[in-house]
């Protein structure tokens, strides 16, 4: 259930950020920042859809940890194009709740594949002296 949540929560927020630079380019005239926001934003998204089709365990994680990055990026172009005024609080509120909510969903993702990897490493036992 997890990872549909996850693969579901990347794509209607790719969904926003697209709707967000066609705002910002249409009404704003912003260019730049909104393409930033846009390459960021969707990507989150494209790399779980990627991570689903990894072709082992580090690579699944591999993947995820770099939707968790570019999803931190997202966050410091939504604060910027906020602190700058090109979007209203409500908005910038509203979408970073959401970034917020993808990077917690990626970041419990990662420390669970982390712990099953961690339980599937062979013990070692060192010898006593």
């Amino acid at each position: 259930m997890g990872e549909w949540l996850l693969k579901n929560k990347s794509y209607d927020f790719s969904l926003r950020i697209v709707k967000l630079m066609q705002f910002l380019q249409d009404q704003k005239k912003e260019f730049t920042l909104s393409r930033q926001v846009l390459r960021s934003g969707t990507s989150v998204g494209a790399l779980v859809r990627e991570a689903q089709y990894g072709q082992s365990d580090a690579d699944y994680l591999n993947k995820l940890q770099i939707a968790l990055k570019e999803a931190n990026e997202t966050d410091y172009w939504l604060s910027l194009l906020h602190d700058t005024r090109y979007i209203e609080t409500q908005l910038f509120t509203s979408l970073q709740k959401d970034c917020s909510e993808l990077m917690a969903l990626l970041i419990s993702t990662i420390k669970t594949v982390k712990a099953r990897q961690s339980e599937k490493k062979p013990k070692t036992i060192k010898p006593k002296n």
